[in-house]
Formats: structure tokens, C-alpha cells, sequence
């Protein structure tokens, strides 16, 4: 997927894919819909960042969780 244009479709397709992942046990409170593209090169470096790690701790889920919140519109 090409996630260089700040597009809605791109939009969901990240928040998706950093559910799965982080596998949220409260996924519907991050639903795709309260993301815009306003925020994109944030959600962009979140997604990244998520992709390439494995495992994450914690601490590391709810600052992940916790930033995904701020960029909701």
C-alpha cells in the first residue's frame, strides 16, 4: 500500500493494521472514523514505528494507545 497520500482510505488502513498488532482488547474505542487526515505524518511515523517492532511492553502499549488519542479528531 502506497501510504504516501494523506488519504482516508490510508487512514483506516493504518489504524487497522496498529490494532491488530498492538491487539487491542478495547479496538472499537480506536475506530478509523475519528482519525483524519490532519494528523497524517504523525500517524504515518506511529504506524511505522509499530510495524517494525515485535513485542512491546506495558508501558510502551499505553503510550502507543495514548498517542493514537491525541491524534483523534
Amino acid at each position: 500500500m502506497n501510504l504516501t497520500e494523506p488519504t482516508t482510505e490510508n487512514v483506516t488502513f493504518m489504524i487497522e493494521a496498529i490494532k491488530e498488532k498492538l491487539r487491542m482488547v478495547n479496538a472499537d474505542a480506536m475506530k478509523p472514523e475519528h482519525f483524519s487526515t490532519n494528523h497524517y505524518e504523525d500517524l504515518v511515523y506511529l504506524y511505522d514505528m509499530v510495524m517494525k517492532r515485535d513485542a512491546f511492553s506495558p508501558s510502551e502499549m499505553q503510550a502507543i494507545v495514548a498517542e493514537l488519542g491525541s491524534l483523534r479528531d
